[in-house]
């Protein structure tokens, strides 16, 4: 355990519905470790469902803010994690899909895994970036105007993004070093 994100805010998405619970737990119990203060972010407060697999019920958990009451200003650092309900479900929110485009326009680490990669092609913040995603995305970003790539981690610009729960070792040192690096 490290402090070298002592003094970093992160903001965590998860959809009202069918998030990856592996992908939300993993990479915030990694910032956390490292020392950041993070709110769980969704579109309204209370008790969310994860899910495992994409389908199987998984544990509950504490929404703290809101996306229409929260600010990229307020914040270091986004991760979005996936599942292919609660990725479509936040790409479909405005107020969520607004967040994406001005922690992408501020500069600011992002780190995003799996299906997550849907709310980046929505907020437009791909045209000219190379990053991975579910193999099911690839179309999608490429026709946003990025480029898709097969690999376990990819890094542009302080943008983190991985495949999937397998990646999630080498997803959460890079989210970790990203963060530790601030504004891109």
């Amino acid at each position: 355990m490290t402090d070298t994100l002592s003094d970093t805010t992160v903001a965590i998405f998860i959809a009202p519905q069918g998030t990856e619970q592996v992908e939300f737990t993993e990479p915030k119990e990694a910032v956390e470790d490292a020392g950041a203060s993070v709110d769980v972010v969704s579109a309204e407060t209370g008790e969310v469902q994860a899910v495992n697999n994409d389908l199987e019920p998984g544990d509950t958990f504490e929404v703290e803010r809101t996306f229409s009451e929260i600010s990229a200003n307020e914040y270091d650092a986004l991760l979005i994690p996936g599942g292919a309900v609660g990725a479509d479900k936040l790409r479909a929110d405005e107020d969520a899909v607004s967040l994406v485009r001005k922690f992408a326009e501020a500069g600011k680490p992002i780190g995003v895994i799996c299906h997550g990669p849907w709310t980046l092609v929505e907020a437009d913040v791909v045209e000219g970036r190379t990053l991975t995603a579910y193999p099911s995305l690839q179309t999608d970003i490429r026709n946003a105007g990025g480029e898709w790539v097969d690999e376990e981690v990819v890094v542009d610009q302080g943008l983190v993004t991985s495949r999937n729960p397998d990646d999630l070792p080498a997803f959460c040192d890079k989210v970790v070093e990203e963060f530790e690096e601030g504004r891109h």
